[in-house]
C-alpha cells in the first residue's frame, strides 16, 4: 500500500453538507472578526511606534568632556550700559574669575542705554555659580534689582535605535528677585546662576518591539479569539438544541 502523506493532516476537512450554519454563529463570527481587527490594529500601532525607556544610574557617561560643561549665554539687559556689564565665575574647586571677556561679546541696545551680552565658556562639574554683574565696573547703577536663579542639573544620555548616544543635561530652576547691597551700602545688581549637579544620570533609550514578538502576539490574538468564540457558539448551540428538545417533549 503506497504511503499517503495526508495521514499527517491534523486539520481534517468536514464536508459542507455535514455542517449547519446558524444566525447565532454568524453574529458571533462577525463580532469575532471585528474584535480581531481591532486588536490587530492596536498591536500594529504599538509595533510601529518607538518606545522610550528610561533608567537611572550613578555614573559620568561623558568621559570625553574632561569634567567640564559647555555653557552658551545670551542675555539682554535693556537698562544697563555695556561698559558696566561683566561675567564672573566661581566654584567649589577654587575657581574665581571676575570680568571674564574670553569668547564674549557686548552688543549695545536702545541707543546705547542697554546691552546684550553673549558668551561661551566652560564650568567645572562641581557646585558653583556664574553671574552677569557690575562687580568689575568702577561706577555702579543705583536703581536695579538682582535676580537669583538656582539650577539643579541632571546629566542625561539619549540613545536612538541605531545605538548612537547623545549627551546633554536637564535642569530645574527656581528664581527670586531682590536688591543686593555691598559692604559700603552701594547697590550692586547681578543676575546669578547658581548650579549644582546631580550624581544620578538619566538615560533614555529608544526601543522597538521585536518582529517575533509581534507575530507571536498576532497568532495568540487570532487563535485565542477563535477558540473562545467557538466555545461560546458551541454552548449557545447546545443550549438551543436542548431547549428545542424540551419544547418538543412538552408538545408530545
Amino acid at each position: 500500500m503506497p504511503f499517503d502523506v495526508r495521514r499527517f493532516d491534523i486539520y481534517r476537512k468536514v464536508p459542507k453538507d455535514l455542517t449547519q450554519p446558524t444566525y447565532t454563529g454568524a453574529f458571533i463570527s462577525i463580532l469575532c472578526c471585528i474584535f480581531i481587527l481591532f486588536l490587530f490594529l492596536s498591536e500594529l500601532t504599538g509595533f510601529i511606534a518607538t518606545e522610550i525607556v528610561n533608567e537611572l544610574y550613578v555614573d559620568n557617561p561623558d568621559n570625553n568632556s574632561g569634567g567640564k560643561i559647555e555653557v552658551s549665554l545670551n542675555i539682554s539687559l535693556p537698562n544697563l550700559h555695556c561698559d558696566l556689564v561683566g561675567l564672573d565665575i566661581q566654584d567649589e574647586m577654587g575657581r574665581h574669575e571676575v570680568g571674564l571677556i574670553d569668547n564674549s561679546m557686548k552688543i549695545p541696545l536702545n541707543q546705547g542705554y542697554g546691552c546684550r551680552f553673549e558668551g561661551q565658556f566652560t564650568i567645572n562639574k562641581v557646585p558653583g555659580n556664574f553671574h552677569v554683574s557690575t562687580h568689575s565696573a568702577t561706577a555702579q547703577p543705583q536703581t536695579l534689582a538682582s535676580h537669583d536663579y538656582i539650577l539643579k542639573i541632571v546629566p542625561t544620555v539619549y540613545e536612538d535605535l541605531s545605538g548612537r548616544q547623545s549627551f546633554s543635561y536637564q535642569y530645574t530652576v527656581a528664581n527670586k528677585e531682590y536688591v543686593a547691597y555691598s559692604h559700603t551700602g552701594r547697590i550692586i545688581p547681578a543676575i546669578w546662576f547658581r548650579y549644582d549637579l546631580s550624581p544620578i544620570t538619566v538615560k533614555y533609550t529608544e526601543r522597538r518591539q521585536p518582529l517575533y514578538r509581534f507575530i507571536t502576539t498576532i497568532c495568540a490574538i487570532i487563535g485565542g479569539t477563535f477558540t473562545v468564540a467557538g466555545i461560546i457558539d458551541s454552548c449557545i448551540f447546545t443550549a438551543s438544541e436542548a431547549w428545542k428538545k424540551v419544547q418538543i417533549g412538552k408538545m408530545s
